[in-house]
This record gives structure tokens, sequence and C-alpha cells, in this order.
């Protein structure tokens, strides 16, 4: 099954990421029966320590996966806290993930559509990633609505999140045009770094709509650029 999974992601040219069970438990059968093959990414379960990253980056090199790159999943307490630790413990992690069901469990936390109760681990979470050098996912939506869906992504973006996980196979497309900066973001980015640009060739403070632009604007609208440019050509 895993062979055919990874077939189709190629065929479609997404990323090929397969979960495994921890290491302590059937990880080790799951690594070989994914070894022939070959996705581009290996997700791993419940990560509260280095060590379980850099086991893992052993059994890999050791089966000589190749490029495979390591996404550790963040769960519990224990793992949120160590975060950039687990982030930094191996050149072969691209991104950490977020869990939310697991997370409000492991805190002791009462669920809800708001997700009040994993505010703090969310923004700990991106910070702790962000410091490592990582891309932090965010935690999925595990509701069925809509409206709800848009309103927790739309939050994660202004966080600072530029990817979120899902359960469900409705909520990608909509969680793709939310993340995705719209036409009129690109053009007022646009406009903010060309005045910028202008007016420090001519030795006077930019402004755009009657605000100052300060560099953390002028930086933030050429990341949105290259963040549009980068999505365009995929």
């Amino acid at each position: 099954m895993l062979s055919a999974f990874v077939q189709g992601c190629r065929a479609a040219r997404k990323i090929a990421c397969v979960r495994i069970n921890s290491l302590q438990s059937e990880g080790l059968t799951d690594l070989a029966a994914a070894h022939p093959a070959r996705p581009d990414v290996i997700l791993l379960p419940k990560t509260e320590f280095p060590e379980q990253v850099t086991d893992l980056a052993a059994s890999i090199a050791k089966q000589c996966f190749g490029e495979v790159e390591i996404v550790p999943n963040i769960e519990t307490a224990a793992g949120l806290v160590r975060t950039h630790a687990i982030a930094s413990a191996h050149p072969r992690i691209s991104a950490c993930l977020m869990a939310s069901e697991d997370m409000t469990t492991s805190l002791g936390a009462e669920r809800g559509r708001d997700a009040v109760e994993l505010q703090y681990a969310r923004s700990r979470f991106l910070v702790e990633c962000k410091a490592a050098g990582v891309v932090p996912i965010d935690c999925p939506y595990t509701f069925s609505d809509v409206e709800g869906l848009v309103v927790e992504t739309r939050l994660a973006r202004r966080m600072g999140y530029t990817a979120k996980s899902a359960v469900d196979i409705a909520h990608a497309s909509i969680i793709n045009t939310v993340l995705t900066p719209s036409g009129e973001e690109v053009a007022r980015a646009r406009r903010i770094v060309a005045e910028f640009e202008r007016a420090h060739a001519e030795g006077r403070r930019a402004q755009v709509d009657g605000n100052f632009l300060e560099v953390p604007i002028f930086l933030n609208a050429k990341r949105l650029i290259e963040r549009h440019d980068a999505l365009a050509e995929l």
C-alpha cells in the first residue's frame, strides 16, 4: 500500500509523507516497510526528546533511505517544552507538526471550536520552531464546519504560520486558499516595497495610505511577495 501511495503522490507532483509509529513500538517495522517505497518525509509521532529523532535518523541512515526528511510530531506538554531542542536535533528535520486533540489531552484542557485552550501551545510551538529554523505546521482543525476552519486558519496565518495540517480532505483546499496571499495583498505589498525603496533612494521617510513604513513592514512585504512567487511556481 505504501508503494502505491508514494507513486500516486509522485504522479500528482506532491510530497509523499509517511507517519510511522514510535520506534519503541512498531516504528522500526513501519520504517522497514516504508523503505522500498522511498517516501520524501517520515513523520515521527509523540516526539518528546531529541534522542527520539537522532535514533530515527540513525535508523534511516542504516537503511540508506537517501535524502528523506524528518518531521517530529509534538503532541504532549513534554514535547512542547523541548520543541527547540527536538527541532535542532538533526539536519534531516525540515519542519515540526503540532497536534490538537492529543495536546489538549496532555494539557488536561477542554477542547473547543475556538481553540482557546491551545493558544499558548500554538504560540510557543511557533516561536520554538522559528528559533530553530524549521517550518512550524499548525495543529489540525478537528471539527467539520468550514466557518470555524477559516477563522482558525486566518488566525494561524496572522500568528506567522505558513502551513497547517488537516484531518479532513475537504479542508485542504480551504487551508491552501487562506494561507495563499491574495492578489490584493500582493499588490499592496508591491506598493510598499516600491515606495520604501524610492523613499530610501530620495532620502525621505516612506508612506503608504498615510502610514509610515518602517523596516519591519518593508521586510514583511518582501516576504509576502516571495511567498506568492514561490507558490506561483508550484
